[in-house]
């Protein structure tokens, strides 16, 4: 999985030392009440699609982006569900992370399901 140019350079900088970071993620429910799942290419388990704020991105911009990017579908972020500190993530490479979550209850406006492939291995409807 790729990481933001501005994480790379940071980590070119500080190495693996604790970062704290913000990400946003988008909880997507269609007309029949199903939730839009990702399996994450990085550890194959199921989640919302979601991941890394850019610098100075808006969080709910963040979620729809990123939403639009690994599950092909286009949504607008309606409101804030929970807002969250992730426990110390140490990823296989030694990178030390703090996560600031911000996830959204998105509505899905278009698009056509499909996976990304880098990020995300398969995407579906729950």
């Amino acid at each position: 999985m790729a990481i933001p140019k501005f994480l790379a350079d940071l980590r070119a900088v500080v190495g693996s030392r604790k970062l704290w970071l913000s990400a946003a993620a988008a909880v997507v429910l269609d007309e029949e009440g199903r939730v839009l799942l990702v399996q994450r290419a990085d550890d194959r388990s199921w989640a919302p699609p979601g991941g890394i704020l850019d610098p100075g991105e808006q969080p709910a911009d963040g979620a729809v982006r990123e939403c639009l990017e690994e599950t092909g579908i286009a949504t607008v972020a309606e409101r804030l569900v929970t807002l969250t500190v992730s426990p110390d993530i140490t990823y296989p490479n030694g990178d030390v992370t703090q996560y600031l979550e911000v996830v959204f209850r998105c509505r899905p406006v278009g698009g056509e399901i499909r996976a990304d492939e880098d990020e995300t291995l398969a995407v579906g409807w729950y």
